[in-house]
């Protein structure tokens, strides 16, 4: 198999086959993330993209998922894209979903047409780090991108049926902005279709801007609690029915609840936390984290 640069895949990825697509990032400026920072976005050539599919299929022949790594394949156009996607379909005949990382800007370059071409090829179950659905904070992350492009765009995967998972991040909009962020971005997410929500709670690492900032006065983290209480907000916000996670290592305390049906019991474990531990233990937590893989 043929990886380059950073291999990178969601935890509910962890039983899907990961075949390289691209790598890097075509965009590379959001101000918490330094994942890509060194790597240039290349597309693997589709004579190598074979050889890995032929591997799989010596290996797997009955694989039924896989995942296309790097940061943002769907950022490919349809023309681009449908080779790839076909010589799946070529090797891999029982594979039934193609699911990989997307940007909200990845689908703008799609029209609905297209996309309902390449549901009906399998690609299905798209990661969008859409990280909030506050206009403020998604300005501060600089993600390139507005609450109504989210909604324009989503909608578009809903008409083509393509099922997708968003990423939110709390502490995100800095100290006092929780609540503004939970509501907002749950009042944005409450409009589409989200099959789950996968929640991260942001650390800064060496050779961000928001790390940057943070060291110069500029950005003042949230606190671990008021990180809790800011999605506790979140998950009183929400009406639709999805799948909440908050259970990666950037999550002090992992929860998991099928929302509205376990609303109330995730928040009151997330007000256990709250009262069981001090800010201070959760912050040494946050400290000791070297890295999110």
């Amino acid at each position: 198999m043929h990886f380059t640069g950073r291999t990178w895949r969601p935890p509910y990825e962890a039983n899907s086959y990961i075949i390289q697509l691209t790598s890097g990032c075509t965009y590379g400026k959001c101000s918490f993330c330094n994942l890509y920072k060194e790597e240039p976005f290349c597309l693997t050539p589709l004579s190598t993209f074979e050889e890995d599919l032929a591997e799989i299929k010596k290996y797997q022949p009955n694989a039924r998922r896989i995942f296309l790594t790097g940061a943002n394949p769907f950022a490919l156009s349809y023309e681009k894209l449908k080779p790839y996607i076909l010589t799946v379909r070529d090797y891999l005949i029982k594979c039934q979903t193609i699911a990989m990382f997307a940007s909200i800007r990845d689908i703008k370059n799609k029209e609905v047409w297209q996309l309902k071409k390449l549901r009906a090829m399998g690609v299905n179950g798209l990661s969008i780090g859409t990280e909030s659905g506050d206009d403020e904070t998604l300005f501060l992350a600089k993600k390139g991108y507005t609450s109504q492009d989210i909604l324009e765009q989503c909608r578009k995967l809903d008409e083509a049926g393509i099922e997708y998972y968003f990423v939110y991040m709390a502490g995100l909009a800095g100290a006092g902005g929780g609540t503004r962020n939970a509501v907002n971005s749950a009042k944005v997410f409450s409009q589409l279709n989200p099959y789950f929500i996968h929640v991260d709670s942001l650390t800064l690492f060496q050779g961000t801007e928001l790390y940057t900032l943070a060291n110069e006065g500029k950005f003042i983290p949230a606190g671990e609690k008021e990180r809790l209480e800011e999605m506790q907000i979140f998950i009183k916000n929400l009406q639709i029915r999805t799948h909440f996670f908050a259970n990666t290592i950037s999550n002090f305390y992992p929860v998991t609840a099928y929302l509205p049906k376990e609303r109330e019991k995730v928040v009151g474990e997330l007000q256990h936390v709250m009262d069981t531990f001090s800010e201070e233990e959760m912050l040494e937590y946050r400290k000791g984290l070297k890295t999110l893989g």
